[in-house]
């Protein structure tokens, strides 16, 4: 995929360094009510949702929304966090889950449509000379949300097919197909 993986990831905002280490007892301390421990969580992992809200849903101010929700849910919720697990897939099923109920929410809104409106169709192909972000950003809206969400998991958000397994409940092979077909299609649409 050479050049456009790199592309794919400029656009996308894949950054495999970060700015600092997460220290792994934060969740720990967080669920036994260390609010300072909770703020270091949102400040390390909010860029981090907020790019993946944002490619899931494609709307910055649902992708918002999508993050801002999850990290009150998250807070309310440490009490079932499972300490002896990772923080990361925890946190994902989470936002993903809000990213979906977000999206089936503006799915609803947009087959209200008022008399005299247009629809305008999300899986719509690109316009002539568009910009590269756009074009990516609509082909990512056209995948099934299954291949899209293992692909962002996978490939924006890094993380290991064992970890979306345990998120999802989805298994290996089929996590490994719908990412190789999310990854096919790019390929042929943005080639």
């Amino acid at each position: 995929m050479g050049s456009l993986r790199g592309k794919l990831s400029h656009t996308l905002g894949v950054r495999r360094e970060y700015v600092s280490e997460f220290d792994p007892t934060l969740p720990v301390r967080a669920k036994h009510g260390d609010e300072q421990a909770f703020i270091g969580i949102v400040e390390f992992y909010y860029p981090r949702c907020l790019r993946f809200a944002r490619n899931m849903i494609g709307s910055e101010q649902d992708a918002e929304e999508a993050v801002q929700d999850t990290f009150v849910r998250v807070h309310d919720s440490f009490s079932r966090f499972d300490e002896d697990s990772r923080f990361d897939p925890w946190l994902f099923r989470i936002l993903a889950n809000r990213c979906r109920t977000l999206m089936a929410r503006n799915r609803r809104r947009q087959s209200l449509i008022e008399y005299g409106e247009i629809p305008i169709s999300a899986s719509a192909e690109p316009e002539v000379g568009a910009d590269w972000a756009e074009e990516v950003q609509v082909v990512l809206n056209s995948l099934p949300m299954e291949q899209r969400e293992a692909f962002l998991l996978r490939h924006v958000e890094d993380l290991s097919y064992e970890d979306i397994a345990a998120m999802t409940g989805v298994g290996l092979s089929a996590l490994r197909m719908r990412v190789k077909r999310a990854c096919d299609t790019l390929r042929a649409r943005l080639d």
